[in-house]
Order: structure tokens, then C-alpha cells, then sequence
């Protein structure tokens, strides 16, 4: 029996600017997941054009395109079953009982990948507009049955100042 790899590209906390390096970065995905604080629905769109889409709503997604977005989302990739949600605290639920495989979340705009016994919590960090001294990341999952792999990806930003997803 075959085992198929789906690729799983993570963005979160764009903040309504999608980086030419981060589409670079999601371009073999499957599938992408975006974590909130999308700020514009020109990012979403931008990614669309990789890969379906699944989004949840961030805590500075406003306006009506934004009411679309779930606060929560379920996603499933062959055997693996993924909550989804921007804050990680707002976590509210036993994700062994419930039977997940791992837990994705974003707004802290840190990028962190852990283990906490047998759930993988990742955070793909912020694609968006620099935050302090954190990098700017995408995550990549790599499922399989029975195994899912997680991996940041730092990216190289070129010197040219990051273009909007629409000009303000």
C-alpha cells in the first residue's frame, strides 16, 4: 500500500503583507494553513494561487471579509487530524483525547516546534511585518501515516522592502 506525502505549508500573523520570499518558501504545498492575523483578504488570495487554503480568524481580523474566517478549525490530511487557532492559550480543549496529531497556532510571532508527549504544537512565527528582533518564518509539515514532521524555515529577505498586499 502506497504511503502518500502531503506537504503542509504554515503561515501566520502576515499583517496584510505576503512576502515574495514566504510564497517562495509555501510553493510545493499541498496544502497551506494560515494561523491569523491575515489583515487583508489580498493574502489569502495570494496564497490560493499556491494551494488551497485554510485560514482561522487572528485577533486584528476585522471587517466582514474577516467574519468568514473560523476562530477554530479542524483540518485533516490523510490519517492526521490538525487543530487549528490563532492564540495558543485560547487552547481549550485535551488535544490526546480529542485525538489530534498536532496543534498549530500563531500570534506570539515566534516560531517554535514542541513536542508535548505525543501532540506536536507549532507555531510557524510571523510572515508579516518584523517584530522586535524575531525572525521572519514560514513552517513546513511533511505527513505520512503514523509520522508528521515539522520545520521552520527562516527566510532571506532580500533588500528590497517587503511589498503590501495592497497599497494603504
Amino acid at each position: 500500500m502506497l504511503d502518500p506525502l502531503y506537504r503542509v505549508g504554515l503561515i501566520s500573523d502576515t499583517h496584510g503583507l505576503i512576502r515574495p520570499e514566504a510564497l517562495d518558501a509555501l510553493r510545493d504545498s499541498d496544502l497551506i494553513i494560515h494561523c491569523g492575523d491575515v489583515d487583508d483578504p489580498a493574502v489569502l488570495d495570494a496564497l490560493r494561487s499556491l494551494a488551497p487554503v485554510r485560514a482561522v480568524r487572528g485577533n486584528n481580523d476585522k471587517g466582514v471579509w474577516a467574519s468568514s474566517l473560523p476562530a477554530r478549525d479542524v483540518v485533516e490530511v490523510g490519517t492526521h487530524a490538525i487543530y487549528v487557532l490563532h492564540d495558543l492559550s485560547e487552547l481549550e480543549l485535551d488535544p490526546a483525547a480529542a485525538g489530534f496529531t498536532a496543534i498549530v497556532s500563531g500570534h506570539s510571532h515566534k516560531p517554535v516546534i514542541e513536542e508535548r508527549g505525543r501532540i506536536l504544537f507549532v507555531n510557524p512565527g510571523s510572515a508579516g511585518p518584523r517584530r522586535f528582533t524575531l525572525p521572519v518564518t514560514v513552517a513546513t509539515f511533511a505527513l505520512r501515516c503514523g509520522r508528521c514532521e515539522a520545520k521552520i524555515v527562516q527566510l532571506a529577505l532580500s533588500q528590497q522592502k517587503r511589498s503590501p498586499a495592497h497599497a494603504r
